[in-house]
């Protein structure tokens, strides 16, 4: 393992960090354009809906390769080749006319920003100390919060000036930078001799290590409900909470995310700067989550249970479940530094795959459980209380199995 000087480190994070943020203002973008989107090529729901989740299957159909790439090529080539991907599917964007096109372009994005954050994951787990790449994993995040911050009000305002097309060019023209800050401040990869040989097995068999792994499998429905969970509500599910359960107005309602994502944001701040400080004193990442993650069954809870009678502070306490929630996040570089360095791309990679098949579940399956109370006659309120209840079992089952596997955590 070699690892990078302070200064070095600082520029290496900020380099990754600005093309992180840039994925994050990406994948958040079209909700600020939705009802833009939506008039220009007649979309309806359906559509609308399809074209944001393009963004999430490009994601996911790259992480099993993308983890093999990222072990035998390094953090550095992988992240520049995938990022030109990505300002192709930009600029495709800025030029579709017509729905197909649009989501072809869609896709193709998302599969060039799939390798932003599990990139740098990658090069921290050789390149730093394990207390600082759970900081440095914290902050990336904070990035991402700061990025799906900046595509709410801040374009917004934009759109008025240069339209939405013109968006998209400046956005492909911010992935050059950051690909040329990359291409200067990141450091080769360079594989031990045992890790050069050529491989001998094929990409899933190559993956046998990780999925076997007891300490990876305790973190799977984690994974799957919690973070996923988490992103599907802070993305999608929060905002129709506040309208059709609290009464929000849409005015309201984007206000509040806009200071969801800001408590996200200082959440991770504050993660990165503490953890180091808490892997010395023996408070690693497991036994945070253990004592930590049933902070945000509360606040979900009490969504469920009060439902418009909480009134203002709809917004507040999903603001305060998104934060309790945030101490799943801390598996991530927990999941990297349970295996070698030269199976930290496939491990991580693996987990980004859970989490966001656990993004499109939680998703879609809260919809389609809202639709089927309807059905059955219950109210709308009443359906979306019992559609959450239904995903705060799911997550409290898998907290319990989480804690029932924990003898296979091997202290990290």
């Amino acid at each position: 393992m070699h690892l990078l000087a302070r200064r070095t480190t600082v520029l290496v994070f900020l380099a990754f960090a600005f093309a992180y943020f840039l994925s994050a203002l990406v994948r958040a973008i079209t909700a600020t354009l939705s009802p833009t989107l939506s008039q220009e090529f007649a979309l309806n729901a359906g559509a609308l809906g399809l074209l944001a989740g393009g963004y999430f299957l490009g994601f996911a159909v790259m992480q099993l390769p993308l983890g093999h790439w990222l072990d035998r090529f390094g953090p550095k080539n992988v992240i520049l080749s995938f990022l030109g991907v990505s300002v192709l599917g930009c600029l495709a964007f800025s030029a579709a006319h017509s729905f197909p096109a649009l989501l072809a372009a869609r896709v193709l994005t998302g599969v060039g920003v799939s390798a932003c954050l599990m990139a740098p994951l990658t090069g921290y787990r050789r390149w730093l100390e394990p207390g600082f790449q759970l900081r440095a994993n914290s902050w990336m995040l904070m990035t991402g919060s700061l990025g799906m911050v900046a595509s709410t009000l801040p374009v917004q305002w934009l759109m008025p000036l240069l339209g939405w097309r013109a968006l998209f060019w400046g956005l492909a023209g911010c992935i050059l930078l950051a690909m040329a800050l990359i291409a200067w401040f990141v450091p080769r990869w360079t594989l031990p001799a045992a890790d050069s040989r050529p491989a001998t097995t094929g990409l899933l068999q190559s993956y046998a290590p990780v999925w076997s792994n007891p300490y990876f499998r305790s973190l799977v429905p984690l994974g799957f409900f919690s973070y996923g969970g988490l992103v599907a509500m802070q993305t999608l599910w929060a905002a129709p909470w506040m309208t059709r359960v609290a009464g929000y107005s849409s005015m309201e309602a984007a206000t509040g995310m806009f200071w969801i994502n800001v408590s996200m944001l200082c959440s991770f701040w504050l993660w990165g700067m503490v953890n180091p400080g808490l892997a010395k004193r023996g408070l690693h990442a497991s036994r945070l989550i253990a004592l930590g993650l049933p902070l945000s069954f509360v606040f979900l809870a009490l969504l469920i249970v009060f439902g418009p009678g909480l009134g203002g502070f709809t917004a507040a306490c999903w603001a305060l479940f998104c934060m309790g929630s945030t101490f799943v996040s801390l598996a991530q570089p927990a999941v990297a530094m349970a295996f070698p360095a030269a199976l930290a791309g496939r491990a991580l990679s693996a987990y980004n795959l859970v989490i966001f098949l656990g993004v499109f579940v939680v998703q879609w399956g809260v919809g389609l459980a809202v639709d089927g109370f309807k059905r059955l006659g219950v109210g709308e309120i009443a359906s979306f209380q019992c559609a959450m209840a239904a995903f705060l079992l799911c997550c409290v089952a898998s907290y319990g199995y989480f804690l029932l596997a924990k003898p296979h955590n091997h202290a990290q």
